[in-house]
């Protein structure tokens, strides 16, 4: 917690005013926007709930195909199932590691080709994520899109504050969604957004997002609804969040710009990089690549090693492609992020690091790289 958040709960207690809806989640609303770079914004109990709305605002039915990035956490694509419709996969690009442009049209083409019985179907939508705060190519993958004219949604879950040419990410798409779940840059202990310059979308969302009640005297309703709007206590804890959001943003990269001085140039060591000066990312988490024939450790022994410590390192992503439960689902892919699954982990990145932490973290890296003080 940044120490600005009970101001806002205190208010809302103290105007009796806990239940979803009221000040706290049109403030929030407002700054949110005005942060992230957007025109109307709905705040929402998920990022999960956000993709959801998406793709029911853009009429995605049973046996509809959806385009999903294969490499990201599996609640980008789980609303596609939601739909009862289907799931295709993406592979990324080396550079980002995010959707790859070049297999995105391929997969568009397969389908408009009749391939996979598509009946030569056009996808609905396609879901972009910016993995682990990396913006993705968005000029070449909205170039494909727009080409077809297929909708792009854009999952910034982990990507608040994150840039592409200068411009918050989330805004390029026909939608783009946040998440202020507990492990992201910043928390309201469970939520998350859409955003939209489409201002009639944001208004079907929050009406679609508190069970589709009609404007009655008496309880209607002409449309399915769902309990997905953000609480006014929640939205408190997010108000108080993003007072501190750019401060949390300076913190994750200067905690990346730190790995990167400890371990320099080790060969076989590759860290999760802004391609150009095009990209700003916010570094939710520091990534790296092993080589295990350049290192002599695979990522595997490298995180065990850290788990001795009681240090936590988790691997990267499983892609989707891989997911047993995605396992019968079209995919288009070129290897790299099975390589990255294989050969990657995420660093301890949590702003709440303190130096004796970072003694112990150094400590490990420099003992299994074998990295000279």
């Amino acid at each position: 917690m940044g120490g600005g958040e009970m101001k806002y709960i205190q208010q809302a207690f103290e105007q009796n005013w806990i239940v979803p809806l009221g000040p706290n989640v049109d403030a929030f609303e407002t700054e949110l926007g005005q942060m992230a770079g957007a025109d109307h914004v709905a705040a929402l109990s998920s990022g999960t709930s956000a993709i959801h709305l998406a793709l029911i605002m853009l009429d995605v039915k049973p046996g509809d195909f959806v385009i999903g990035s294969s490499y990201t956490f599996s609640a980008t694509v789980n609303p596609i199932a939601y739909q009862c419709a289907i799931p295709v996969l993406v592979d990324s690009e080396e550079e980002t590691w995010n959707m790859d442009s070049e297999l995105l049209e391929e997969a568009i083409q397969s389908l408009k080709s009749e391939s996979l019985k598509s009946k030569g179907q056009l996808p609905k939508a396609i879901i972009v994520t910016h993995l682990y705060g990396m913006p993705a190519k968005m000029d070449e993958i909205m170039a494909v899109a727009e080409r077809y004219g297929i909708p792009v949604i854009e999952d910034a879950a982990e990507a608040l504050g994150s840039k592409y040419k200068g411009e918050p990410v989330g805004n390029r798409g026909k939608f783009g969604i946040l998440s202020f779940n507990g492990n992201k840059i910043i928390t309201t202990s469970g939520g998350g957004a859409l955003i939209s310059s489409d201002e009639a979308m944001i208004k079907r969302a929050r009406f679609l997002s508190t069970q589709a009640r009609d404007p009655a005297p008496h309880y209607q309703h002409s449309a399915i609804g769902y309990n997905y709007r953000m609480s006014n206590v929640v939205a408190g804890i997010g108000r108080g969040q993003l007072e501190v959001l750019q401060d949390r943003i300076n913190r994750r990269r200067e905690i990346n710009r730190w790995y990167r001085s400890v371990v320099g140039d080790t060969p076989g060591i590759i860290f999760h990089t802004e391609p150009s000066a095009d990209f700003y990312s916010n570094y939710w988490l520091t990534c790296i690549l092993v080589d295990p024939k350049v290192t002599g450790i695979t990522s595997g022994q490298l995180r065990l090693a850290f788990e001795a410590e009681n240090i936590e390192v988790r691997p990267l992503w499983k892609p989707m492609h891989l997911q047993p439960v995605f396992a019968e689902c079209p995919a288009y892919v070129n290897g790299t992020s099975e390589k990255f699954f294989n050969n990657g982990l995420c660093l301890p990145s949590g702003t709440g690091l303190k130096d004796e932490d970072f003694e112990r973290i150094e400590e490990v890296l420099r003992r299994e790289l074998k990295i000279s003080q």
